[in-house]
């Protein structure tokens, strides 16, 4: 069956184009949903008077995709999750928690364009995800898989760190304060 298609759908077509599909496909998915229209010359004519502005909107797309694209390539995501000892997590990391912490840094991307590699990481470690964007673009995104021990180990060294920072800080000034007073008692003394 031929059909215009209303809107992009993945590994069809994008908006607009004229496509040849089987029956059952165009009858039971495209056509109830409104993903596509019978091609006739009715519609034809309908789309033909709407494709300046459908490439318009394909040329935004493409824009925003390129911006996009850039501001991930430099993304490096820290996920933390639950693991033994040995480094094996229980349980894995998927696309709905890339997703997730995508989202907690203003990235909302839609968990079915993430490909987590393997489909599920199983251990901690540095791994890659790619992220498809409009038509073939895609970005590679860097995911730093830690345990939550290894995370709650360090917070507690850098906390100790810090203590022990503060009382340094706090020594050092109370003997500065000490050799001013000393300083200016010397000085009374002589007079």
């Amino acid at each position: 069956m031929k059909i215009i298609l209303n809107q992009d759908v993945p590994n069809l077509g994008e908006e607009g184009d004229v496509c040849v599909v089987k029956d059952g496909y165009a009858r039971n998915y495209l056509l109830p949903t409104g993903a596509a229209v019978i091609y006739n010359n009715a519609n034809l004519a309908i789309f033909k008077s709407r494709a300046e502005a459908i490439e318009k909107r394909k040329i935004a797309k493409r824009e925003a995709s390129k911006s996009l694209k850039e501001k991930l390539d430099n993304v490096s995501l820290d996920i933390v999750v639950a693991a033994g000892e040995s480094g094996k997590l229980f349980g894995s990391v998927t696309a709905m928690m890339v997703q997730a912490e995508l989202a907690k840094l203003g990235f909302e991307i839609e968990k079915k364009k993430i490909e987590v590699a393997s489909h599920a990481i199983k251990m901690t470690g540095t791994y890659t995800a790619r992220v498809h964007l409009y038509e073939n673009d895609s970005s590679v995104i860097t995911l730093n898989v830690k345990s939550e021990a290894e995370v709650k180990a360090a917070a507690k060294a850098a906390e100790k760190a810090a203590a022990e920072a503060a009382k340094a800080a706090e020594k050092a000034a109370a003997e500065a304060a000490a050799a001013e007073a000393a300083a200016a008692e010397a000085p009374a003394e002589e007079n």
